[in-house]
Order: C-alpha cells, then sequence, then structure tokens
C-alpha cells in the first residue's frame, strides 16, 4: 500500500510568525490517514520541527547540496537538514533547475545525498509549456528519470513529483487525462528500471496549481498518491481541504 502524502512547499515565504499555521494544521488533522509534510524556508527548519514532534506533521527542506560539507557559501547539506530533525527534502525543483541551472546529475547527487543522510527526497520532474505543445512531454519525463533518479531506491528514500512547469503557480492545471498519462508513464518507468515491486511502492505526486476545488478530482487518479502545493499550503484553512481530500482519495 503506498503512502498517500500532502506536501506543501512554502518557497521564499513566512517568518517565525508564519508558524502557528502548523500548530493549526496539526489540530485539525490528528488522525490523518496520510503523510502530512510542510517545507518551509530554511532558517525555521528547527522551530518547526519542535513545533511539530508529537504530531501528524512532518517537517522537510526545500533543497540541500549534494556533498556532505565543504566551502559552499550559502548551502546546507542534507546531514544538516536532517539535524533540525525534519524528514524530507524537494530536490530538483523547476524553479532550482531553471534559475539555478540545475542539471540532472546535480538532483541525482542531491537525491543520494538525502538519502545517506536519512532524508526522504520529494524529487521533482516536469515539462515545459514549449515541451508541452511540441509534444515532447513523456520525453522529457523519461529524461528526467533516467538521469536525476538514483539507483536503490526504496519507498522510505524517493517519492516523485510530477509538476508541469507551466502550471506552477498560474492557477492553470492539465487535464485529468494529461495527468493520469504521465503518471501512468512515470509508474511504468519505475516498474521497468527498478522491478514492479520497488515500482509499484515508489509514492507519486501532483505539483501545480493543487487547491482545494480540484483537489478530489485529481486524486481520483489510479497513480496519484498525493499532492506538492505550493501557495495552497501558506495557510491551514487553504491547505486542510486538501488533506481532507486525498484522506477521502
Amino acid at each position: 500500500m503506498r503512502r498517500k502524502i500532502a506536501a506543501g512547499n512554502w518557497k521564499m515565504n513566512g517568518t517565525s510568525a508564519a508558524l502557528s499555521e502548523l500548530d493549526t494544521l496539526a489540530q485539525s488533522h490528528t488522525h490523518s490517514d496520510c503523510t502530512i509534510v510542510i517545507c518551509p524556508p530554511a532558517p525555521l527548519l528547527f522551530r518547526a520541527c519542535e513545533i511539530t514532534v508529537a504530531t501528524p506533521v512532518s517537517i522537510g527542506a526545500q533543497d540541500c547540496h549534494g556533498e556532505v560539507k565543504g566551502a559552499f557559501t550559502g548551502d546546507i547539506s542534507a546531514e544538516m537538514v536532517a539535524d533540525t530533525g525534519a524528514t524530507h527534502v524537494i530536490v530538483g525543483h523547476s524553479e532550482r533547475r531553471d534559475a539555478y541551472n540545475e542539471r540532472n546529475r546535480d538532483v541525482r547527487n542531491k537525491a543520494e545525498a538525502a538519502r545517506a543522510a536519512g532524508l526522504c527526497a520529494i524529487l521533482c520532474i516536469g515539462e515545459s509549456l514549449e515541451d508541452r505543445e511540441a509534444s515532447n512531454t513523456l520525453d522529457i519525463i523519461a529524461g528526467q528519470l533516467s538521469g536525476s533518479v538514483p539507483e536503490d531506491i526504496t519507498a522510505d528514500t524517493l517519492v516523485i513529483a510530477y509538476e508541469p512547469i507551466w502550471a506552477i503557480g498560474t492557477g492553470k492545471v492539465p487535464t485529468l487525462e494529461q495527468i493520469v498519462q504521465v503518471h501512468d508513464f512515470i509508474r511504468t518507468q519505475l516498474c521497468t528500471r527498478f522491478g514492479a515491486e520497488t515500482g509499484a511502492s515508489i509514492s507519486l505526486l501532483y505539483g501545480g496549481s493543487v487547491k482545494a476545488s480540484n483537489a478530489a478530482e485529481i486524486f481520483k487518479a489510479e497513480n496519484v498518491d498525493g499532492a506538492l502545493v505550493g501557495g495552497a499550503s501558506l495557510k491551514a484553512e487553504d491547505f486542510s481541504p486538501i488533506i481532507t481530500a486525498l484522506n477521502a482519495s
């Protein structure tokens, strides 16, 4: 039985005052059937972990470096993330791939570093609007999976998040048919590469303008095991209905 996961990426939003949302979220979902993960900015990780101890809410970082330590000013290692008490880390988000020129091998190194530190990597893949319009979506996804996903993965060390770049923060959402096509393709690729048992055990999340009004419809897809949510995860009142929809799916 694959884990259902509702993950929230706060991106570069929130100060210590925003951490009250975590307490509200935890109190609203004391008996959640799905894993709830919130990824706040790095300066908030320690306090976020303290607030969510013994609650259904887990904490993750938004990125980590591929090296354990070194002269990488401004970066944080996966070991440092784990030291805060966090259990997850996002790697390969399109905003990192685009703005920081992260390549597939960089993302793979980060996912491997996360595993070595005992973290679960939420590895993001997705196509641009140009790729979608040129009917190159599945080729792009196949290349990202091949280049970014490490060997010897398990359901405890890796989650895949499909985020079509053109749907992130735009309000545009692929049709359910388009989401199903890509998620089914990802599942097939994982099963082919890692074997049926491992491939079938990896949770696949959808991300891109997920909100309360469309979550239930998206979660109908067989190979959608949850969501990676951006703006709608900043407030407990917006994220809670998404969690509820996932629990009901």
